[in-house]
């Protein structure tokens, strides 16, 4: 199971999580929070969280205070202050730009809660919580040409190495529970080998790699080792004071004309179990949400097509979880309508709908293949699903799954011909007849002279001469 959102009551308390429980529903699909046979472990903190069953509970009926989240955001500010013209330059840039500014604090409305309780959880700096404003402007689509993704930007090596799947149906990097957890572990581990919140957030953006062999360098020279002296790219020069720019508008947005969004301390999600297929559409329906807003709170999925064996959550806003499942108790309807399939061969597309009956362009645009690509054979593609067909996408299929493309091999080369064989081959044999060799022409001609009688001319006359 994906970590569960947290609820937290008065003194921060109770943390609990909204599982689906409809076992007993004769109508309607089986929504429950048993765990699927071959399903993965579920995640032990969100099992030790008390949870609600909604069948019996509100949501509504929990009361949270409602004190300005940012009040909380500025008590746990612990980062040293950074003595750098680049910190003022970087504040005056923000300060310039009111509505860049609030368009990303709206965003960061969705998310931020979290993200301060599990900084909080950890004891972190709360400053932390902040840098999906320099990352992503706490954009959950956001992909940079260097290929990192989500709010806290990971790269796909980076992301692989802290757990975050990358696959045909979903990439946890754009994963706010998931991205932000690994995200808070590398940054901690950052920390506890530079001894430096300065030089941790240098090497979560640089690389450590990087960053200590900036320090040896420095040290081998007898040279300070801080964030400020060592050697590194613009980019990471002015990567700490970007931070410290929107610590100093959280702290005092008056002073630069900045209006922050009212932002509640308590949840703005909480998160319900996925336990069978559903499409990502008829999701958004039965929360009665804005596709966009579903789509906000719910980045991580590639296709339209939510997986059950995957142990997939699905984050909703807290006055959308009751719709959510009063709706689906009366959905008679089947909840998915695609599966997936694997390819035995490299074939093209249009080979592949053939073989697989579905229409070319449709199979084109939900894998999105682009034309002059063929699909490499152990691909998985998803496809309509068929009339009476009821079974979930597997386990294997929805951990596994990947989708390789590749140019279909050029058509064999022509042998050349030589032009004395193009001529050769153009003439008829006709031709071939009408044409005289020449050794036979002379012969011929000697032939029809020597059948006449020879004269030779004397003095007297004509005289004939035998042959």
């Amino acid at each position: 199971m994906r970590r569960a959102a947290g609820y937290r009551l008065h003194l921060c308390g109770l943390l609990i999580s909204i599982a689906l429980v409809l076992g007993g529903c004769a109508t309607g699909p089986q929504w429950s929070s048993d765990t699927r046979t071959g399903a993965t472990t579920k995640d032990p903190r969100a099992a030790k969280a008390p949870r609600i069953n909604l069948n019996e509970q509100s949501v509504n009926s929990l009361d949270a205070p409602s004190n300005n989240l940012w009040i909380h955001i500025r008590n746990g500010f612990q980062m040293p202050e950074l003595e750098s013209p680049l910190v003022i330059q970087q504040t005056v840039w923000l300060a310039a730009r009111p509505e860049y500014v609030q368009r990303s604090m709206a965003r960061s409305s969705r998310y931020l809660f979290y993200i301060v309780q599990e900084v909080n959880l950890r004891g972190m700096p709360t400053e932390l919580a902040l840098l999906p404003f320099v990352e992503s402007a706490f954009n959950p689509q956001a992909k940079s040409v260097a290929k990192a993704s989500g709010i806290w930007q990971f790269m796909p090596k980076t992301g692989k190495d802290f757990k975050l799947t990358q696959n045909v149906f979903r990439d946890e990097r754009r994963d706010v529970l998931q991205s932000t957890d690994a995200a808070l572990d590398y940054l901690q581990r950052l920390y506890k080998q530079f001894g430096d919140w300065q030089l941790a957030l240098a090497a979560y953006n640089w690389g450590e790699g990087n960053v200590q062999r900036a320090i040896s360098k420095n040290q081998a020279a007898g040279l300070p080792t801080g964030y400020s002296d060592i050697s590194m790219p613009n980019e990471t020069r002015n990567y700490v004071p970007k931070l410290m720019a929107y610590r100093n508008i959280v702290m005092q947005p008056e002073a630069y004309g900045i209006v922050l969004p009212q932002v509640e301390n308590h949840p703005y999600f909480v998160a319900v179990d996925v336990t069978r297929d559903i499409d990502v559409k008829l999701a958004a329906n039965l929360a009665e949400m804005p596709l966009e807003e579903f789509l906000n709170l719910n980045p991580s999925f590639n296709k339209p097509v939510i997986l059950s064996a995957a142990n997939q959550q699905i984050l909703l806003p807290f006055s959308r979880a009751e719709i959510f499942q009063a709706n689906l108790k009366q959905y008679q309807k089947p909840l998915a309508s695609w599966t997936a399939v694997t390819i035995a061969k490299s074939e093209s597309p249009e080979q592949a709908a053939k073989t697989l009956g579905v229409d070319v362009a449709q199979l084109r645009e939900v894998n999105g293949i682009p034309k002059g690509m063929r699909i490499k054979g152990g691909s998985t593609v998803l496809i309509p699903k068929s009339a009476g067909k009821t079974s979930d996408i597997s386990v294997n299929l929805a951990e596994n799954a990947s989708l390789s493309l590749e140019k279909p091999p050029p058509p064999p080369t022509p042998k050349k011909v030589s032009k004395q064989s193009k001529s050769a081959a153009k003439a008829s044999p006709k031709d071939a007849t009408k044409r005289k060799s020449p050794s036979t022409a002379p012969a011929k001609s000697a032939k029809n002279t020597l059948t006449k009688p020879l004269t030779a001319t004397t003095n007297s006359g004509k005289v004939a001469v035998k042959n």
